[in-house]
Parts: C-alpha cells; structure tokens; sequence
C-alpha cells in the first residue's frame, strides 16, 4: 500500500546552509528584541539579539586560525567533530548553531551515559573535541583518553546567563570554557568569520539511537534534512491558521513560552528548542533536566502556553499527588511526541489543561526526525483532516510511505507500493522523504538493513484506514507471534489500561519463554497499581484476578497473558519515554532460569 501526505509539498528551498534559514530569513529583521531563554533555575534572561551575537562570537572563536587566537576548527571533511555532553541551557543551544554556522558537525551524547556507554559513543562518533558540563567531567575523563580525545581539547559548558571566567578549575585542573571563548573573541575583537557553505547532504549533526536492542547507533542528519523539516513544519501552520487563530499568550511580552525541558540530545527536545525556536518569536523557559516539582512552579510562574510533553512525563503528571489543583489556566497548547502516548492517558491530561487548549499526539522517528502527527485542530485542509480520537494522525507535508505485512510481502528491488497491506491491515512502517536521514555513521550492515532503496524502514507497525489515518500497533521487534497468529503488546496493554474501575496506572507487555517451542513467546503483563488498586479493599492478589477476568472477557483466547501478570512499583522506561520491555523480559527470564523452569502455560 502506497500513502502520500495530503497536504502540499513543503517549498523548494535554497541548497545552503541551514544557518541562513535559521537566522538570516527577511522576517526576522521585524522581530522584536525578545527574552528567548529563561534559566528556571536562576531566573537570569537571554534576549534574541544578544543570543544570536553569542552564536557568532562562539563561531568565531571555534572557527578563526589559531594565529588569530581562534581554536583553528575545520569543517567534517577534515575530520573535525564537536561532542556534546550536558544537561539544557541556554549554551548548549547557541554552540549547535555556531558549529552549523561554520559546517563543523556535532555529536549529542546522552549526559545519562555510563562510563561503558561514553566510550561506545565517543569510539563510534570518533569526536575530536568535547564541550562537557562540569558535574560530567571526571566520568567523561578516562572515556576521552581511550578515544583518543587529549585533555586540553575538552571544554566546559555552562550558563551562558552568567558571565564566566576563560577557565574553571575542574576537580583541580583548569578547564577552558565555552563562555570565555566568547569573551576572548570579544577582548581580542576577531573579525566575525563568515558563514561556511553547507550542501544538502552536508553532514550537521550525529544523535544517538535508544540502543532499546542492542548499542546505540548514530544517525546522520544533514544541513537538507533540518531546511526541509522546517518548512514541513511551515506547511502544517499555514494550514492550521487557516482555520484557527490563537488566543493571546498571557505573559508580559504577548509571545507564546514554551517549558523546554526534554534533553537536548534526543531528536524531540532539539528541534522543539532549537531549530522550530527559529520559526517565530517563543520564550524558551529550561530547566537543566526534569523535575517535576520544578515544572508545575514554573508553568504559573512564566505563564507557560505551550507544553511538548513525552508519554512518560504525561504519566508521570495525571498521577501527580494534587495535580488537579495546579494552575493550567496559561497553557494554550499540548502535544505529546517521541512514542506512542495511549489515548486513556491523552484524555486524563486534557482533563487538567482548559476546554479552549489545543492537543495535538505526534509519531517522531530519530532517522525521520518526525513522519506522523494528529493535527492540532479540526477541519484543516478544507475539512478533510479531522481529529480522530486514538488515532496518530496523517502523514506529515513532503513524506510517502509504504506499509508491509511481514518480509514475504516486501516487493524485491522496485519497492513500488504494489505489494504489502490492504486496509486496516496492521503492517510495518516505510518512510520517504527529504527528511529522512543520511543513514547510520559508520554502520554499513545496519544501514543494508534499514535504509531500503531510498525508503526509511522503521520498525514500527501501524494501520491505515479508510479514511486516511494511521494507527499505531506495536514495534516489529515486540510483536509476539503466538501459535502461528501475531499478537500486539499494545492492544493487551490497552485493554488492562481501559479497565472502568482505574485499578492501575500504567501496563507493559512482553514475550517470555514458555510457549509450545522453544521459540515461541507468551504474553505476560507487568502493571503499576493505582491507589485503588493498592488500598485494603483490593491489593496485588484481587487486582490480579480482575484483570486476569477482564482481559480474558475482551481479548481473542490466543491473546492472553499465558505468562501472567506481575505488580511492580515502575515500568523502566528511557529518557525520551520509550517503554524498556527488555529489562523486565531479561529480569524475568534470569529468575526464571534460577527457579529451572519456563513459564507455565495457562493454555
């Protein structure tokens, strides 16, 4: 089945370097002079002008010849990468734009990562330089000698909001910092280096996989890939404010403020504060990581319109001790990315926000950047898009895609469509854009496998219906296959959630050993008790019974939970808010071969 976005094709845009379409746009010269970037840690303001000089005078530091007193950074055809490690500010976001300024591309690397995790990342990304928070250094230390990375090539990156010496002593040794390599270009007044060319496959940035299933890998996105996700984004508003006019934010200013919270690492959180910032004039309120305490301060505080939520944060609020006396009333905007966020849980956040707020659920894929999303509101595109309740929404402008069944339904060589699923056919995820990107960095097997005569696999599946709309199913890798027939995890997680009585607040579901074969898997539930479920009148052993009933009530015989059901206190999920099934499916499994036993099959 071959699907096309029904809206239009984003624009043809200038083959340049995505600097000039972030910073140098006709548009911009009317901006105010606005606080972007509030520290909410601080209070301390950045204002717009002052944040793009901070851009140039860093890339010039980085870029000038040393002769100069500049650092001498070349672009990626001489081998130069920047690492990245550290929590949000306000410099983490003006160093991305200066190294895309001067074409020197940059690794974000996780600062959750473990000791064996830096290595990993810094081997693979063969980064030359590191600009680290101060908290990282001593775990970044050793990482940076394995690879290679000499001492006096690893910089600190702090608050920008508050001035900093050229050097800070780090657990006793002195540190170059990224806000004195401003002040030096400043104090020794270097002429501003010109902005370098960038092509449409020029390589900007390298982010990470999850590494859900094995090491992470990392994608490579280009200067093309960020111009055309932006004006795919343009595409979706032009459609929207045509039918929609937004009501004033509430804060002094009169521009909307976003919490910018998610980890500037990860695809969502840096192109919501980085690049799509670029668009239109927003406050950006960081906080360094989440806290939860710290955000609902902040949402009344700032008077925060706009909230890009994970599902796990959206979890994590809906059964927040007393949310339902924190003050939403500023909130204008709610979307929800970066995995699929079950409607139970889309419909308890909506409850918390006013009836005038939009909410808007959106599939987005680290090699995409983002491919799917329910538009924000009803009746764009003339009336033919709608939003439908459950569902992940229509293609996004300038993407294709294909759905297949399983490999047998996968045409060789013309990947045409002609083959794969009909109709409401649940069936793997292919993509095609100009914002797919390059492929995996120095991973040809994995881009074999993934990267398909010219089409993106994703590794999820959905369904199409007759409407137009996709429907999320499951990950290709969690589908369980059970007596010859595919189960979803999903669907059985979406059923143990959709139980009248609330008794849980959050269900994972899995494979483990225990089938007819050594191979086949059987579902088995892992579940978050709600405080109902939790009180006298019920406890573990009732709720787990109910369940077991309900769930048997509602679901086809071969989808049952024949590896039983087990209460826990949290489902582990990443960062980002994707689930990770396989630690509970590997802790299982280890206990499971200390007792000798498989599962037991209650079929």
């Amino acid at each position: 089945m071959y699907i096309k976005s029904p809206y239009p094709d984003p624009p043809p845009l200038p083959n340049v370097n995505a600097h000039y379409f972030f910073f140098k746009r006709p548009d911009q010269a009317e901006w105010p002079n606005y606080t972007i970037h509030i520290d909410s840690a601080t209070d301390a303001r950045v204002m717009y002008r002052d944040f793009v000089r901070n851009i140039e005078d860093l890339s010039t530091g980085l870029a000038a010849p040393v002769s100069q007193g500049g650092m001498g950074l070349e672009g990626w055809e001489e081998g130069e990468i920047v690492g990245i490690i550290s929590q949000n500010s306000s410099e983490y976001i003006t160093l991305i734009h200066a190294c895309l300024r001067i074409a020197v591309p940059f690794a974000l690397i996780s600062s959750y990562s473990t000791s064996f995790e830096l290595k990993h990342a810094l081997s693979l990304s063969k980064a030359t330089r590191l600009f680290v928070g101060p908290q990282f250094v001593k775990n970044v230390r050793n990482a940076a000698a394995e690879a290679g990375i000499p001492q006096d090539r690893i910089y600190l990156i702090q608050d920008a909001t508050s001035r900093r010496s050229r050097v800070k002593a780090v657990n006793g040794k002195a540190k170059q910092s990224l806000w004195g390599i401003i002040e030096d270009v400043r104090g020794r007044k270097l002429p501003l280096v010109d902005i370098r060319p960038a092509r449409e496959n020029t390589l900007a940035y390298l982010v990470f996989s999850s590494g859900t299933s094995g090491l992470p890998k990392a994608v490579m996105i280009s200067h093309g890939n960020l111009m055309f996700s932006l004006g795919q984004a343009i595409v979706m508003q032009r459609a929207v404010m045509e039918v929609y006019t937004p009501p004033a934010p509430a804060n002094p200013e009169g521009i909307p403020v976003s919490l910018a919270f998610l980890p500037l690492h990860h695809t969502y959180g840096l192109h919501m504060y980085s690049f799509r910032s670029t668009l239109a004039p927003t406050t950006y309120v960081i906080l360094s990581q989440w806290n939860i305490e710290i955000a609902l301060k902040a949402i009344p505080k700032y008077k925060v319109s706009a909230l890009g939520l994970i599902p796990s944060v959206v979890h994590q609020l809906v059964n927040h001790p007393g949310i339902e006396n924190v003050d939403f009333s500023s909130v204008k905007f709610m979307g929800s990315g970066a995995a699929y966020l079950p409607p139970e849980l889309g419909d308890k956040m909506v409850k918390l926000l006013p009836s005038e707020s939009l909410f808007t659920v959106g599939e987005s894929l680290l090699s995409t950047i983002a491919a799917i999303s329910i538009p924000n509101v009803d009746g764009v595109l003339e009336g033919r898009i709608r939003k439908i309740h459950g569902s992940t929404g229509v293609l996004i402008p300038g993407m294709e895609a294909m759905l297949f069944k399983d490999e047998h339904s996968i045409p060789s060589g013309t990947h045409s469509g002609e083959a794969g699923c009909k109709v409401n056919e649940p069936g793997e995820l292919w993509l095609r854009s100009k914002n797919v990107a390059l492929g995996y960095w120095n991973n040809p097997k994995a881009n074999r496998e993934t990267f398909v005569g010219g089409w993106l696999r994703t590794g999820d599946r959905f369904r199409y219906d007759e409407g137009g709309y996709f429907w999320y199913a499951d990950r290709v890798k969690d589908t369980l296959k059970v007596s010859g027939a595919q189960v979803s995890p999903v669907e059985i997680e979406d059923c143990l959630l959709s139980h009248p009585l609330q008794l849980i607040t959050d269900a994972t579901v899995a494979g483990v050993s225990g089938g007819r074969t050594d191979d086949e898997k059987v579902p088995r539930a892992w579940i978050v008790l709600s405080d109902l479920g939790a009180s006298k009148e019920w406890g573990k052993a009732k709720v787990i019974g109910e369940l077991e009933k309900w769930h048997q009530e509602n679901l086809s015989k071969y989808k049952w939970l024949r590896g039983g059901i087990e209460v826990v206190d949290s489902i582990p999920k990443s960062p980002t808010g994707k689930t990770l099934r396989r630690v509970l499916q590997d802790r299982y499994e280890k206990h499971a071969k200390k007792r000798g036993r498989k599962a037991k099959s209650k079929l």
